[in-house]
């Protein structure tokens, strides 16, 4: 038996499976994917086209410098790290944020944990990816429920302190996936003191940072910095996909302690992907560049207002603090994403098919998550049809 059967089916291939056969009771409007539908930057096309000599070219795994230090730059803007940052010490470059936070369990768990198998906490819901990291690793994933009483982030600390000490890797997403729930700045310190006395890595995913309606989220780095020097035992993950619409670029990195990050750069020096160069000269703009995600926030918060409008205080409706997802309680996940799909060929998808069955539960069991990702018109359409069917 494979340490791999005890990874269920992606939520998107049970989806299928729960909807297989069953006809759209309307054109079919499709809110179950987190795939921005906004426009692409209009610098992207460009730069591409002055850089496509470049595909002709290996890419260096580190990156290329001017992307370095765009990012780097970004980071020590963004999260007032006065330019703690380097751009040669602090950052690497992925092809997607996912790879990079699949791989890094790689070089962040041990063998052993004090003598035994080491473990990996992951906030339940949550992205699969997370799971497929742990096991490849060797680890045992460990599903830390994430509810309305813990305002839907998981509460490590509460965890018994024999399994904090066997603990390699904290996943934490934050604006979470799929809650749309940001970490205070004591929510991060008490993480950081707890991985300074048990001797695990936080990684930090903070993907969904840059889609936020009100005051930005507090950074992982930020935090950090305020207490380790060169981000100790701190790995934070960030993406061009939500951020500036550009989840086909493939384009991310990974920033934080130096020491992580030289051992990551070399185990991806024989093991994983490069950037290509057109996409590196893309991504350095992008990250230069905060016109088009002031603008791309702007679409989100109008569609925000749209549901709070349309669906009022049902559902249990709460404004995310970060993301473009609503997590709604409907009672039924399963029951109202087949309704949703029979009645009005609206495509969400249930919450239980993002989280695992604890002793505690399925914390995703009663809710669906609704990708608020395409334009104001089908928007509108949507969650006319959502309010009219629930």
């Amino acid at each position: 038996m494979s340490r791999f059967d005890a990874l269920p089916l992606s939520p998107f291939t049970r989806l299928n499976k729960l909807l297989e056969g069953l006809p759209p009771g309307a054109a079919p409007i499709h809110m179950h994917i987190g795939e921005p539908q906004h426009a692409v930057p209009p610098f992207v096309a460009g730069i591409l086209a002055q850089h496509t000599a470049d595909f002709g070219r290996y890419p260096p795994i580190v990156g290329p410098e001017p992307l370095r230090k765009a990012i780097a730059a970004w980071l020590n803007r963004r999260y007032a790290l006065n330019a703690a940052i380097d751009a040669d010490r602090h950052i690497l470059p992925l092809v997607g944020t996912r790879e990079g936070l699949f791989s890094a369990a790689f070089v962040a768990v041990p063998d052993q944990k004090r003598g035994q198998k080491p473990v990996v906490l992951i906030p339940n819901p949550f992205y699969q990816c997370y799971a497929a990291a742990a096991l490849s690793a060797g680890a045992e994933p460990v599903y830390v429920n994430a509810t309305r009483e813990t305002n839907f982030l998981p509460d490590f600390a509460s965890l018994p302190r024999d399994l904090l000490a066997r603990t390699a890797v904290v996943y934490m997403c934050s604006p979470s996936n799929p809650e749309g729930a940001a970490a205070s700045e004591s929510t991060w310190q008490r993480l950081f003191e707890l991985a300074d006395e048990f001797d695990f890595t936080i990684f930090a995913d903070e993907c969904y940072s840059e889609i936020y309606a009100g005051t930005p989220p507090v950074g992982a780095l930020t935090v950090r910095r305020s207490a380790a020097k060169d981000f100790a035992r701190l790995l934070a993950f960030h993406s061009l996909s939500k951020r500036s619409n550009l989840p086909g670029l493939r384009s991310g990195f990974v920033a934080g302690d130096a020491a992580l990050i030289a051992r990551f750069r070399e185990f991806r020096n024989v093991a994983g992907p490069q950037l290509p160069l057109p996409i590196a000269a893309v991504s350095t703009a992008a990250w230069s560049d905060e016109a088009h995600v002031e603008e791309n926030r702007a679409l989100y918060a109008a569609k925000f207002a749209l549901a709070q409008n349309r669906l009022g205080n049902r559902f249990s409706f709460r404004l995310p603090e970060g993301g473009f997802f609503l997590w709604l309680d409907v009672g039924d996940g399963i029951e109202a994403t087949t309704k949703l799909w029979r009645e009005g060929g609206v495509r969400v998808l249930p919450g239980q098919y993002l989280a695992r069955d604890t002793p505690e539960g399925n914390p995703g069991k009663s809710f669906i998550r609704v990708a608020l990702v395409n334009d104001f018109a089908t928007t509108t359409e949507a969650l006319d049809r959502f309010a009219r069917i629930l």
